[in-house]
C-alpha cells in the first residue's frame, strides 16, 4: 500500500527511536536521510512535499534500508557516505566510519603545520582518507601522503580525493612505514587501531559492522601505537611532530611511550566531551 512521506516520517521516526534507543530528533534525521537516498532528493523536497506518495518500488527499497537500520547496521554504511570536517566522504564496510572526535586530530595537525610554506605530512592508516583530505584541504601547500595496508580502503580514499578535487595528496599501500623507504616528514599523524582484544565495546553499536583489523590492536590495544612511536623518529625531520588518536583511558600510557622513545613537548588534548583523546610529541634528531 502506498505511503505518504509525512506518514513515514512520523511513524518510522518513533519506531527507530524506540528500537535503537535514539533521540527522536536523531531518528527523524536518519529517516529523512533514507528517504532522500531512495528518492534522490534534497531534504527541502521532503519538507515541501509531505503528501508525496512513494511508489511500490520506492517503498520496497526504503523498507529494505529501514529494516537493515533497525537491525543496527550503521546509517553511514546504508547511505554510503559520512560528513567529516565539512567534507562529504564515501564510506564502505571496508573503512572505518569517520567520527566527530577525530576532528580534534585534524585541528592539531593544522595547528602544527605551517600555513604559508610547503611541508610533508604522513597520515598512517588513512581508511577512507578523512584525516588526510581534511588536512590537505586546509593546508593546500602541504604534501599529504596517506598510507593504508588495505587496498579496498585506499581505493575509497582515492575516490574521495578525486570527487573532492583535492590534489595535494598521494596514496601508498604499506604496512605502516614498511614501503616508505627513507622518506621524512614534518608531521606524522594517525588514528590507528587502539581497542583491546575482548573489549565489550566491540559487540556494541556501529563497531560491530566495522573492519576488525582497523579497531583491535593486541591485548591492551596499544600494539600498533607502540610500533608507530618506535619507528616514527626514522621518518621525522628535526623538530617534527607525531600526533596520535587513542582510547579514552590510554593518554597516560601513550605519553609514557612517547617520552621513553625520546619525544619531548609531550602533550594530550581533550575532545568535545572533555576526554583526553589525542596525544603527541616532538622529536629532535
Amino acid at each position: 500500500m502506498p505511503q505518504q512521506i509525512q506518514y513515514i516520517l512520523t511513524h518510522d521516526t518513533v519506531t527507530l527511536a524506540s528500537v535503537l534507543t535514539l533521540e527522536k530528533s536523531t531518528a527523524r534525521i536518519e529517516i529523512q536521510s533514507l528517504l532522500q537516498k531512495i528518492l534522490n532528493v534534497q531534504r527541502v523536497y521532503l519538507l515541501a512535499h509531505p503528501e508525496r506518495l512513494l511508489s511500490d518500488t520506492e517503498l520496497i527499497d526504503y523498507q529494505h534500508l529501514l529494516q537493515r537500520r533497525l537491525s543496527g547496521e550503521p546509517i553511514a554504511y546504508l547511505l554510503g557516505e559520512r560528513e567529516f570536517y565539512g567534507l562529504n566522504l564515501k564510506v564502505t564496510p571496508k573503512t572505518l566510519i569517520p567520527r566527530p572526535d577525530t576532528e580534534l586530530l585534524v585541528d592539531l595537525a593544522i595547528k602544527y603545520t605551517p600555513q604559508n610554506d610547503p611541508c610533508d605530512i604522513l597520515d598512517l592508516g588513512t581508511g577512507c582518507g578523512a584525516i588526510a583530505l581534511a588536512i590537505a584541504q586546509a593546508r593546500p601547500l602541504a604534501n599529504v601522503m596517506a598510507v593504508d595496508t588495505s587496498v579496498e580502503a585506499l581505493t575509497v580514499a582515492i575516490e574521495n580525493a578525486h570527487s573532492l578535487e583535492i590534489k595535494n595528496t598521494s596514496f601508498v599501500q604499506s604496512d605502516w612505514f614498511e614501503m616508505l623507504g627513507v622518506k621524512k616528514f614534518e608531521l606524522i599523524i594517525s588514528n590507528p587501531p587502539y581497542i583491546a582484544m575482548g573489549d565489550p565495546h566491540l559487540s556494541q553499536g556501529d563497531v560491530r559492522y566495522e573492519p576488525l583489523t582497523a579497531l583491535v590492536s593486541g591485548i591492551d590495544g596499544l600494539d600498533d601505537i607502540r610500533r608507530i612511536i618506535k619507528h616514527s623518529p626514522s621518518h621525522l625531520l628535526h623538530g617534527g611532530w607525531l600526533i596520535l588518536e587513542h582510547g579514552y583511558d590510554q593518554a597516560r600510557r601513550v605519553c609514557n611511550i612517547l617520552s621513553e622513545a625520546g619525544f619531548d613537548q609531550v602533550f594530550s588534548a581533550c575532545d568535545l566531551a572533555g576526554i583526553e583523546r589525542v596525544s603527541g610529541g616532538q622529536f629532535h634528531i
